[in-house]
């Protein structure tokens, strides 16, 4: 039996994303699903954005299946990745694309969106993390916006794999997300704890207020 991982080892773990990331790029672009089993709740973010309306998908890896996707429904997509290698398999696929770099947990674009998206990348951060980072996403939100995130059923930490690696996953409780979106003018929308329709990734979808 593997023992469970220690919280000094899950910190250590969690700082190393990046790294993972870095090292497995072209691996998980290829392992990774594009059969698009996130169509639904792209679609239910899609419907609460402007036609045409720009988009900041943090995390957006190599812009495949979920950047081109939203590029093909009309709209104008700002991709952000952490790890240098995926974005540059993202500016090989979509070379008309706006792909940068940036860090979520520190991200400053001086820019609003209509939507912002952090599917499979805002569950990397620590607890800690996404309680700051959660304001930081609400600045970036035009009024009206939408916004949408994979987290967890319940608050805890796991671990996950990338290629050979072990990947660090963390979840606040639901109530916690909802309680500091509000106090940032977010109200949740649809929260889906293990979606059976969506490969049981659990999905929280919220709208900022108009203003």
């Amino acid at each position: 039996m593997t023992p469970e991982p220690r919280p000094a080892d899950l910190r250590q773990l969690a700082a190393a994303t990046a790294e993972i990331y870095e090292r497995n790029a072209k691996r998980f672009d290829v392992e990774r699903p594009k059969g698009l089993h996130e169509r639904a709740w792209l679609d239910r973010l899609l419907a609460l954005v402007e036609p045409a309306g720009r988009i900041l998908d943090v995390g957006c890896g190599a812009a495949e299946p979920i950047g081109t996707y939203l590029i093909t429904a009309g709209h104008r997509v700002t991709g952000t990745d952490i790890s240098h290698a995926m974005l540059a398999l993202a500016r090989a696929r979509v070379p008309s694309g706006d792909w940068r770099h940036a860090d979520m947990r520190t991200l400053d674009l001086g820019e609003q969106f209509a939507g912002i998206l952090g599917w499979n990348s805002f569950f990397h951060l620590t607890p800690d993390e996404q309680r700051s980072t959660l304001p930081r996403l609400a600045e970036h939100l035009l009024p009206g916006g939408a916004l949408m995130l994979t987290v967890g059923p319940a608050a805890g930490e796991v671990v996950g794999r990338v290629g050979d690696d072990t990947v660090y996953h963390a979840s606040l409780a639901p109530e916690e997300y909802r309680s500091i979106l509000e106090r940032n003018d977010i109200g949740v929308v649809a929260f889906v704890a293990e979606d059976p329709e969506c490969d049981r990734q659990s999905v929280l979808l919220a709208k900022k207020g108009d203003g």
